[in-house]
């Protein structure tokens, strides 16, 4: 994952929000690789440095409240992935209330931060300037379109998880304001060795039990882990893309397609349907959004001559099964 741009500066910091996450904790080891440094913002007690990894420092944050502008001072980028998981429990009233403010108190929280630094740095003569921030958003934005090909220019969908996505990216608007150049990475279903939406359907297709869910032919917009991280050190290094940027594949499929590849790679059949009905007594409310149909394109990152390296499905789902079978 490393990315040969960072040979042409010294070292660099960045700020890592859900470090301790699938993709966060993957993104932090991937900026060293690259030789660079990373500050994790944790919501506990900071560990000792020499209780850390080389090249990881930590600062404590509560993202429902304010955090010391000083904290972010000379860094290169944010990369803010902080947030309950979506799919982690049932949608009750409570939980949901707990993905929404979860989510905008600690992007608002940075956003303030952040606004607060680039006012500062504008009255500085000795400044390094401002730091990017990534922030986190979901191909969800964009809600159930059937096979309508969404792109960063598409309009909001509806639901729960659009509207959350909506406010969710509304919530850096102190740092656009402040001159902070923000990019929205709305992530899709990350095909990753463990954890993430794999870390429950991968078993089950060893198993031969990965059919078709509700049919199977809703658009799932995936991207390796690889890819992901990778996507997101080329946007940290490149501040001048602002807005949506979409973290999708540049083929997207459908769930059967999907999971029939991952299915091909282990040798395991992929027919045993699972009937809506049954997810939606299972998970009730979050089952629309599973069920949701998303086809979803990566405009942006292509744009800009971002290369894939998994960039069809079968390579993604070859790369999934060789690093669990390594794991």
């Amino acid at each position: 994952m490393t990315d040969p741009s960072s040979a042409e500066h010294g070292p660099r910091v960045v700020a890592i929000t859900g470090a301790s996450g699938l993709i966060g904790s993957a993104l932090s080891q991937a900026v060293r690789d690259r030789g660079d440094q990373v500050l994790h913002l944790v919501r506990r007690d900071t560990r000792p440095a020499d209780q850390l990894p080389e090249g990881v420092r930590e600062a404590t944050w509560d993202p429902g409240s304010r955090l010391d502008p000083e904290v972010l001072a000379g860094v290169h980028g944010v990369v803010h992935l902080a947030g309950a998981g979506i799919a982690d429990k049932r949608w009750t009233d409570e939980r949901k209330k707990v993905l929404v403010s979860s989510r905008l108190d600690g992007t608002s929280t940075i956003a303030d931060a952040l606004a607060a630094l680039g006012q500062e740095t504008q009255q500085s003569t000795d400044s390094n300037g401002v730091p990017r921030l990534v922030s986190g958003s979901a191909v969800g934005f964009y809600g159930d379109r059937g096979d309508e090909v969404l792109t960063e220019e598409s309009r909001p969908g509806e639901g729960f998880l659009s509207q959350l996505c909506q406010d969710w990216e509304a919530a850096t608007a102190p740092a656009e304001q402040a001159g902070v150049p923000v990019a929205h990475v709305r992530t899709g279903i990350v095909l990753a060795p463990g954890g993430g939406a794999l870390g429950r359907l991968l078993p089950l297709v060893r198993l031969g039990l990965g059919g078709p869910l509700a049919g199977g032919d809703s658009w799932w917009p995936w991207i390796t882990l690889h890819d992901h991280v990778r996507a997101l050190l080329f946007l940290l290094d490149r501040p001048e893309i602002t807005g949506a940027v979409n973290l999708g594949g540049p083929e997207p499929a459908t769930q059967q397609q999907v999971t029939q590849a991952l299915a091909s790679q282990l040798h395991r059949p992929a027919i045993l349907p699972v009937p809506g009905f049954a997810l939606r007594l299972v998970l009730g409310e979050m089952s629309q959004e599973i069920l949701s149909s998303t086809r979803v394109l990566p405009e942006v990152l292509t744009a800009a001559g971002f290369s894939f390296d998994h960039a069809d499905l079968d390579s993604a789902a070859a790369w999934v099964v060789e690093e669990s079978s390594a794991a």
